[in-house]
């Protein structure tokens, strides 16, 4: 595998008389198939062997058809797993425990009778669960994407919020990604979506026990696309170029995350994790430009550092390219759509965060107002669900109404990302 690397900036022209310009780029990168070397195409097209960690409550709450459900979305997983595949299974309440060790899947009845016989008891300890299942799927995570799916139903009751937070960045060191599944409307929207975010997981909602099957099977076939892990963007720019002060670096596909950069010397350096084959990442980058001189200039470049496991190889380095703008005397703007796409992805995203904070604060006509910018900005995208979603709750709050934690949470994951269709 190699990497597909892409950019383009907003506008690539620029006006030599401004002493101070704004500019975006939006960087895509995906894995792809090298198409050299052809002896080994069939063995590098493989889906690359899965480490699969499930850590999942079974707390009191999770009684009757929940349980159920997640059982039988878990032990489809289980059928789905091959034999060069392992599988971790931690189950959690206000304590956790291993049910099924990391191991090779060769006994796919066996791991199923375990998981079958998960009953709910006990309260919620999100945090016992991690590190349980961290610890887990760190013993299988050589040569391996490493995944983890954790559940919950509830708030971390007998738990720590910042443990999981801090447990987070330990799998994100160990090269393991965390999607969060919050299940039902109890769970607390910020601590699941903070601990997906920190290690480039995807947040769930299974807002009724039924789609749990099919958030559980999403998420197996994305993990199955994987291509090359623990990458890392790494940016360098000339002297007159610099990052924007606030929030400089964030993701918008496939969903809205906002990312830290690191600097290393004249560089910066973000974690995006996996890549996937056939789902680039974009990331948009916030620049600010001093005075340059008229003609074309090279303003920086853009690299990936990753891995690839199939090949047993760490810290590989991708090709430089380069980011260039022509500065004009006489400035003609070039508008880059697809750019202004990603930036309207992210202004929905924050759009609506802003939203949720005047909420938080009782603003409920501010909140409103924000929903339906929003819900604009969603139609110009022509996301069509998220834009019903946003405005019927800015009509709601208009009406004087509250939202219920279904619509708080909704309007949080259409904010992240374009729902599918059959939701």
């Amino acid at each position: 595998m190699k990497i597909q690397l892409t950019s383009a900036l907003n506008d690539s022209h620029i006006d030599a008389n401004q002493s101070n310009t704004q500019r975006q780029v939006a960087i895509s990168l995906s894995a792809v198939t090298e198409s050299s070397a052809p002896q080994s195409r069939s063995l590098r097209d493989r889906t690359l062997p899965l480490n699969l960690g499930l850590i999942l409550d079974h707390s009191g709450s999770m009684t009757g058809k929940p349980i159920k459900t997640v059982k039988e979305a878990a032990m489809r997983l289980v059928d789905g797993l091959g034999a060069s595949d392992r599988l971790s299974v931690v189950a959690f309440d206000h304590r956790a425990k291993v049910i099924v060790p990391n191991q090779p899947v060769d006994d796919i009845e066996r791991v199923k009778q375990a998981i079958e016989r998960l009953k709910p008891e006990g309260g919620t300890s999100i945090d016992e669960g991690m590190k349980l299942g961290i610890k887990e799927v760190a013993l299988g995570k050589d040569d391996r994407v490493s995944q983890i799916f954790l559940l919950t139903d509830g708030e971390n009751e007998h738990g720590d919020n910042e443990r999981c937070l801090k447990l987070a960045q330990v799998a994100a060191e160990y090269n393991i990604t965390v999607n969060t599944l919050g299940f039902g409307n109890h769970w607390n929207q910020d601590v699941l979506e903070s601990i997906a975010d920190a290690v480039g997981g995807t947040l769930c909602y299974i807002e009724q026990p039924e789609q749990a099957l099919t958030e559980f099977s999403r998420l197996f076939t994305r993990i199955q696309s994987v291509g090359l892990t623990n990458a890392y963007l790494c940016l360098e720019f000339i002297p007159e170029v610099r990052l924007a002060e606030f929030k400089p670096v964030a993701q918008v596909e496939p969903e809205t995350v906002e990312l830290n950069p690191q600097q290393e010397g004249n560089s910066y350096i973000v974690r995006l994790g996996d890549l996937m084959t056939d789902n680039p990442r974009v990331i948009l980058v916030n620049l600010y430009l001093s005075q340059l001189s008229p003609g074309n200039q090279t303003i920086g470049t853009v690299q990936v550092r990753y891995d690839d496991p199939a090949i047993s190889q760490t810290a590989l380095l991708s090709e430089k390219i380069p980011l260039t703008v022509e500065v004009q005397g006489v400035y003609e703007p070039k508008v880059d759509s697809n750019v202004q796409k990603s930036i309207l992805t992210l202004a929905k995203y924050r759009q609506t965060q802003l939203a949720e904070a005047k909420l938080n604060q009782g603003d409920r006509q501010g909140a409103a107002t924000l929903l339906q910018t929003a819900a604009k900005t969603a139609l110009q995208l022509g996301d069509q669900n998220a834009a019903t979603v946003l405005q019927s709750n800015a009509t709601q709050l208009q009406a004087g109404e509250e939202l219920t934690e279904a619509q708080r949470k909704k309007t949080r994951i259409v904010s992240k990302t374009v729902l599918q269709s059959d939701e």
